[in-house]
């Protein structure tokens, strides 16, 4: 039998289709293996059922000849007497040809004492292997089944004897009769339920096949849905036709294509910003190149090569930024799990590496911290939130002023400030500094307006809120980032070691 193959694209699945190639169990199709699951059970109970009909045809065949049997050994026992505790039989001709007068089986009879004496019938006849004992019971008739002359044959038998008398008084009647006439209607009946099987088996795995190819027709439009939308087309797939059963699956597959469309985004916006704000420093340093390349002053060409190092170090500044922000959108780090961290050592650590640049500017760089404060998070993403929101405060605070960052443990949460006492902004301009590329109208510093955005992003996937907002106690600003705090999980609790002290201050049961 060929497998009919559904929702299976061999392209797909070779290297010239661009898959990677499947190992023979993936690329089972789903029709092939439902098909094998109901057809193998099938196939294997077909001969247990032949195997039972036939046990039961045999029995089936056996009742009626067993009573014709049974009336032979009952018309034979009604023609002997007991005369003073004596059998006397008188068998009839007609009754003799009655049993002989069966034209496809051989009937064999006798009568015989306990003593093992021929009273009628046939000599050689085998007797039951127990006579006369407790078990059987006189005018009852046992059935059993043995071989004779090479024959199987079937053997009525019976014991005849007056009330109350001894064992050794009984008289054994049997009737035996070769297995012909049952093995033919055994057959017969066997033939009549099995040979219809050899239409109706066919007929159901072709209604099989078609319940199936009829039941697996969503799959096939969900394929060919699949296949023809556009390489472009991210947009999710409709439920509406979709079986319960796969609603699932369509749905997870709808949010990978969110996912995907996220990641799209955030590389096409990427490729956008970067080519948007490196034309700028590339073509200042361009201009600085052509300028140093005909300056015959030594004075001013040291000077161009300062400004094409100036320009080299805030273009630098500016793909490592562009760097960040890609990879953060893109989760290539964010996916990465969350541990529980000590925010305060972490910060601690940042401060101490910026202490250097601040002292240049000749800016005062404090930490405030009460101890430790423990939150869930990326560590490396973390230092990158602190270190541009260090970052964006030295850079828009004068020299001589002060930067202080600051822990604080509400209990529910843990919060980040880095306050300045620098240019300092408006409410209007807090809501907008978050954007990409947004920098404040009287910002002296040369910023590229990204710090701001990789930390909305990274607290974005720390659950967390991050605002920027005038500095209440005089001019500057303090940005804030508000962390939920982690608690560990409450240990089980511990078992009594003493059971017998529990039970013993338990409160007695029953009155």
């Amino acid at each position: 039998m060929v497998w009919a193959t559904a929702l299976n694209d061999r392209k797909a699945n070779s290297p010239a289709g661009g898959g990677t190639p499947l190992s023979p169990e993936t690329e089972r199709s789903l029709f092939g293996e439902i098909l094998d699951w109901m057809l193998a059970p099938l196939l294997f109970v077909w001969p247990l059922s032949i195997a039972f009909t036939h046990y039961f045809a045999n029995n089936v065949a056996n009742f009626p000849y067993d009573q014709s049997l049974r009336e032979h050994v009952a018309t034979i026992s009604r023609q002997i007497q007991m005369v003073d505790g004596k059998p006397v039989i008188s068998l009839h001709a007609a009754t003799r040809a009655m049993l002989r007068a069966d034209e496809l089986d051989s009937v064999y009879f006798h009568v015989l004492t306990q003593d093992r004496k021929l009273l009628v019938g046939d000599q050689d006849l085998p007797v039951p292997e127990t006579t006369g004992k407790g078990e059987r019971v006189p005018g009852e008739i046992y059935f059993r089944d043995m071989e004779y002359k090479g024959q199987d044959i079937r053997v009525a038998y019976s014991f005849i004897a007056e009330p109350q008398a001894p064992a050794d008084q009984w008289v054994l009647v049997e009737v035996a009769e070769t297995t012909e006439k049952r093995t033919q209607l055994a057959n017969r009946i066997v033939a009549s339920v099995i040979l219809p099987q050899f239409i109706i088996i066919p007929l159901a795995v072709m209604l099989v096949w078609f319940g199936l190819s009829r039941g697996l027709r969503p799959l096939t439009r969900l394929r060919n849905t699949i296949e023809h939308r556009d390489p472009a087309d991210l947009s999710p797939i409709a439920t509406r036709r979709v079986p319960e059963e796969l609603e699932p699956l369509v749905e997870a597959f709808n949010e990978m294509l969110e996912r995907m469309k996220r990641n799209v985004e955030a590389q096409q916006r990427f490729v956008a910003d970067a080519a948007h704000q490196m034309r700028t420093p590339l073509t200042g340093l361009k201009t600085q190149a052509q300028f140093a390349a005909r300056e015959t002053n030594p004075e001013a060409l040291r000077h161009a090569l300062r400004q094409i190092a100036t320009g080299v170090d805030r273009a630098g500044r500016l793909v490592n930024q562009l760097l960040t922000l890609a990879r953060t959108e893109g989760s290539e780090i964010g996916q990465q799990q969350h541990e529980p961290t000590d925010l305060s050592q972490l910060v601690r650590e940042v401060v101490e590496d910026w202490v250097i640049v601040a002292l240049d500017k000749g800016i005062d760089l404090g930490f405030e911290s009460p101890g430790k404060a423990m939150i869930t998070g990326n560590a490396f993403l973390l230092r990158e939130l602190a270190k541009n929101l260090i970052d964006n405060a030295i850079r828009y605070t004068p020299s001589g002023g002060h930067v202080t960052c600051r822990i604080i443990d509400t209990g529910k949460t843990v919060l980040l400030e880095v306050e300045d006492d620098g240019i300092g902004i408006s409410l209007e301009q807090a809501e907008l500094v978050f954007e990409r590329f947004y920098r404040v109208d009287d910002a002296a510093g040369e910023g590229s307006g990204l710090g701001l955005a990789i930390v909305q992003e990274i607290a974005n996937q720390h659950d967390a809120r991050a605002t920027l907002r005038p500095n209440p106690r005089g001019k500057g600003a303090v940005a804030r980032v508000a962390f939920a705090t982690w608690y560990p999980p409450l240990p089980p609790p511990a078992p009594p070691e003493d059971y017998a002290e529990l039970y013993r201050q338990s409160p007695p049961l029953g009155p």
